[in-house]
Order: structure tokens, then C-alpha cells, then sequence
């Protein structure tokens, strides 16, 4: 199919669905907080807290303590989300970072590498994971309500698919 059958349909069109920012911290207290600060400050959403699933002895984690704090960030913000994260990366991504139904997952190794962020003392530098969904247009059918419906397989954008996207859309060099 041509690049520009694709914009002619506009089904075809692939757009960001999603994206999910998360921050494990492994303790809960004043850690959580500083997660929190830092998720605000990159998204300006109000960050929820992750709840361990179960104990693990060794690390000292007890469960239903909370030790991580994510955000789900959707419309708009998420491509503005997206090119502030791209940037802390210089616009480089794995191949490896693109699994074969479309989602793109990658780290920040250091928050304060995101434009527009500044190191605070009280905070530290913490790392995060991000999680890009893309999704085409009618992906709704499946999650609705009422009357769910499959999602056709030629529908769904492929691996192929989001790494077009990503070098078009954000000028991103895949290596």
C-alpha cells in the first residue's frame, strides 16, 4: 500500500492512543511524594499511586504498600508528552523498543534530561518508563460498552506501521 493511499482513508491514519509514564520505586513514604513531583511536573497530570501485588521478603515490600506512582497522559498532551520524552532520549530509539502490535516502550534514564525540568535538590533524579500506544481510528469497537466487536487483523497497526509513524511524525532515528 502507497503512502498516500493511506491518508486517503482516514481509518488508516495511525495516531497516539496513550501514553503511560511510570515511575517503581520499591518503598513507599516520602519516595512516592518525590515520584509524584516529578510525574506532575512533566505531564501536568495528577499521578495515581501502584500498589505492590504481592510481598517479596528480601526487598522488604509488604503487599498492597504502594511503590510506584504512573500517569496516563491521552489527546493532545500525549504528542507534546511524547516530544518532550524523545528529546531526553536526542530523538534515538531501539528497534527493540517496538513490539509487533505497534506499542513503543522506552526509558528516561534521568528526569532531569527532559526539556523545561530542573534539578531539585529535595526531589533526586529519578528514571522512568514510558509506554506508547498507537491505535487507527475505530479501535473503540472492542472497548465500548455496549455490542464489542473484534477488531479486523488488517486493522491493527504492526511494528512496521509504528516505526513509519515515529520517524515521520517525531523525526526519530531507529537503530
Amino acid at each position: 500500500m502507497s503512502q498516500s493511499a493511506v491518508h486517503e482513508n482516514p481509518m488508516r491514519e495511525i495516531r497516539v492512543g496513550k501514553v503511560v509514564l511510570n515511575i517503581g520505586l520499591g518503598k513507599s513514604g516520602e519516595a512516592i511524594e518525590r515520584g509524584k513531583r516529578v510525574l506532575e511536573q512533566v505531564t501536568g497530570q495528577k499521578p495515581s499511586q501502584r500498589r505492590a501485588k504481592k510481598s517479596v521478603r528480601d526487598f522488604g515490600i509488604h503487599k498492597g504498600e504502594p511503590i510506584g506512582v504512573a500517569v496516563t497522559v491521552r489527546g493532545r498532551n500525549a504528542t507534546e508528552v511524547i516530544e518532550k520524552l524523545l528529546s531526553a532520549r536526542e530523538r534515538k530509539l531501539s528497534e527493540s523498543c517496538f513490539d509487533p502490535n505497534g506499542s513503543v516502550s522506552f526509558g528516561v534514564k534521568e528526569h532531569i534530561e527532559i526539556p523545561g525540568i530542573r534539578y531539585d535538590p529535595s526531589i533526586g533524579i529519578l528514571g522512568m518508563n514510558v509506554s506508547v500506544l498507537l491505535e487507527r481510528p475505530g479501535y473503540r469497537v472492542a472497548r465500548r460498552g455496549r455490542r464489542t466487536s473484534r477488531v479486523g487483523k488488517d486493522h491493527f497497526v504492526t511494528k512496521e506501521n509504528a516505526v513509519g509513524y515515529f520517524r515521520e511524525r517525531f523525526g526519530v532515528v531507529i537503530s
